[in-house]
């Protein structure tokens, strides 16, 4: 096991771009799948649904670092038949919701070699043959759903949370000089309970604990979530081409789609 000390910025940043995406611009899918369970303090945990979902995007250089230009589309699923999933039976409330499955357009990020908490680092350890790169996001900002303004579908007025990716590669491809490395990759959220779940400030949390690979392009993303994309918005199979803001979130698509539910 080697554990790597922290690198030059620019030369961290080229490699996980590499790994995450392309670092010439060309567009690149990832895949993943898994399943959301849910724990509240004098009950569960309970397994909840299962969960699949895309990431298509592009790594476009700019002075300083790059900007990843993503979208991503993720289904719920039931936790059994894996079928996705329109209403669901909420175990916790006996209720029924409308299911509102992932569409963010755009998830863009700005990676730069030097930013507002310092040099860019991307934390790494070899472990026999593959290298495994983590990066650990911990995010608490105000929440686009102020508790006052939704009750029954805000947890409170800061959404906090952490999104802990893992990406593993193969130590020989990553010593290349090729703009892409292959990658498979894991992805754990800890997060509030969803807006559309009407479970409002109840305490307890969802966990999300997934799997999944950069691919080869769209083609091969299982056929079922490809349809499921086509039905919706085929624009989600490409990456976006310039950069736009804000990003999109489920509680933002949330408000738009319910601008006051009070």
């Amino acid at each position: 096991m080697i554990d790597y000390p922290s690198g030059d910025p620019a030369d961290d940043l080229r490699d996980l771009i590499r790994v995450r995406a392309c670092a010439d611009g060309t567009e690149t899918v990832v895949w993943w799948t898994g399943d959301v369970y849910g724990w509240q303090p004098d009950d569960g945990p309970r397994h909840l649904f299962g969960f699949e979902g895309v990431n298509v995007g592009r790594a476009r250089a700019v002075p300083g670092g790059y900007e990843l230009l993503t979208r991503e589309a993720a289904a719920y699923l039931d936790p059994r038949t894996r079928e996705i999933l329109q209403t669901w039976n909420n175990p916790l409330t006996g209720g029924e919701a409308e299911v509102m499955h992932v569409w963010n357009d755009p998830a863009n990020q700005r990676w730069q070699e030097q930013g507002r908490f310092g040099p860019f680092r991307a934390p790494r350890v070899q472990i026999g043959d593959q290298v495994v790169f983590n990066v650990d996001v911990l995010l608490a900002y105000p929440s686009p759903l102020p508790a006052a303004e939704f009750p029954d579908h805000s947890a409170g007025d800061t959404y906090r949370a952490m999104e802990l990716f893992q990406f593993f590669v193969p130590a020989s491809e990553l010593a290349s000089d090729a703009a892409s490395v292959p990658c498979t990759l894991s992805w754990t959220r800890v997060s509030p309970w969803l807006p559309w779940m009407e479970l409002g400030a109840r305490p307890g949390a969802l966990v999300y604990h997934c799997r999944g690979a950069k691919l080869g392009g769209w083609d091969e993303v299982p056929d079922r979530f490809r349809e499921h994309v086509a039905a919706h918005d085929p624009a989600f199979a490409h990456a976006p081409e310039d950069w736009s803001e804000p990003n999109e979130t489920s509680w933002t698509a949330f408000r738009k789609r319910h601008p006051g539910s009070r």
